[in-house]
């Protein structure tokens, strides 16, 4: 079984050991670019929209959804860094269509090891210690992806804190084609 901390550390030589001119970029984003999308492993926002170290903000979480923290750092991006062009980034075929907060919920009460997926949806393997705590969050989940790229870009739109000057669209990948697809706002 390979250690994938060692490999980490490895393939993180040889990138320092070249690392030259990236020590001379600048803190603010220089396209001016802040994308909000997925955690998911298919998705490499540099690939998929073309960008190269330096050029954007990179904000992933499940999802890719409008939560606190992400327009947080949505936020602080633009207020102290100068971002003004902001996307949305949502995908299909995503993990988070697959469970709502009650299933999530109830498969944390029963257990904290991870669960399978079958044709009868989401199931714990084990039934060790779990906790009623994930009862109390919203998992932020998705019924129809178009619909949720609209609440998450509607969300952004009317947080106080946003500046009404920034460029926000949101986007649909495909992860069967590579396709970016604008969504337009409802």
């Amino acid at each position: 079984m390979s250690n994938i901390f060692e490999e980490i550390q490895n393939a993180n030589n040889a990138y320092s050991a070249n690392f030259g001119s990236k020590k001379d970029l600048v803190m603010p984003p220089a396209r001016k670019t802040a994308i909000l999308t997925c955690m998911d492993a298919r998705l490499d926002p540099a690939k998929f929209a073309g960008l190269v170290e330096g050029d954007a903000h990179v904000i992933r979480n499940a999802g890719g959804r409008a939560s606190d923290d992400a327009i947080r750092s949505l936020i602080i991006s633009h207020k102290l860094l100068g971002t003004n062009q902001w996307l949305v980034v949502h995908h299909t075929d995503c993990g988070m269509e697959t469970f709502n907060n009650e299933v999530m919920g109830n498969l944390l009460v029963e257990s904290l090891s991870t669960a399978t997926i079958g044709k009868e949806g989401w199931k714990n393997v084990a039934h060790d210690h779990g906790s009623p705590e994930g009862k109390y969050i919203n998992w932020l989940t998705i019924e129809d992806q178009r619909s949720s790229i609209n609440e998450d870009l509607e969300r952004i739109r009317s947080h106080p804190l946003v500046s009404k000057k920034i460029i926000l669209r949101g986007y649909l990948y495909d992860v069967r084609t590579g396709k970016l697809t604008e969504i337009q706002a409802a």
